[in-house]
C-alpha cells in the first residue's frame, strides 16, 4: 500500500509540469495580433521601413516601451506568445 501511495505522488509530480505547459500554448487570434501590432507603431516601431538596419534594436525598444505602458497603468498580465529569454534587457533611455 505504501509503494502505490509512492508511486501516485511521483506520477503526480511528473505530470503537473506537463499541465502546465499545455495551457501555455494557446493559439493567438488575428484580432490580438492586430492590437499588440497597433500599441507597437504607437510605441515607435514602423514596419513598413523596408531593411531596417537597427531592427531587433527598434521593436525591442518598442516592446519594452509598452511593458512599461502596461505595468504603470496596470493593464496586460500575460505576454502574449512570445518569451524574452536571451533578449538584451534594453533600458527607458534608449
Amino acid at each position: 500500500m505504501k509503494s502505490l501511495i509512492q508511486a501516485v505522488v511521483v506520477a503526480a509530480a511528473l505530470a503537473a509540469p506537463v499541465a502546465v505547459f499545455a495551457q501555455a500554448n494557446q493559439p493567438v487570434t488575428r484580432a490580438q495580433v492586430r492590437a499588440e501590432l497597433i500599441q507597437l507603431e504607437k510605441a515607435g516601431y514602423n514596419p513598413a521601413q523596408g531593411e531596417d538596419p537597427n531592427y531587433p534594436a527598434d521593436i525591442q525598444a518598442a516592446e519594452a516601451k509598452v511593458a512599461a505602458e502596461h505595468a504603470a497603468t496596470g493593464v496586460g498580465g500575460v505576454a502574449s506568445g512570445s518569451s524574452d529569454a536571451g533578449r538584451p534587457v534594453v533600458s527607458k533611455g534608449d
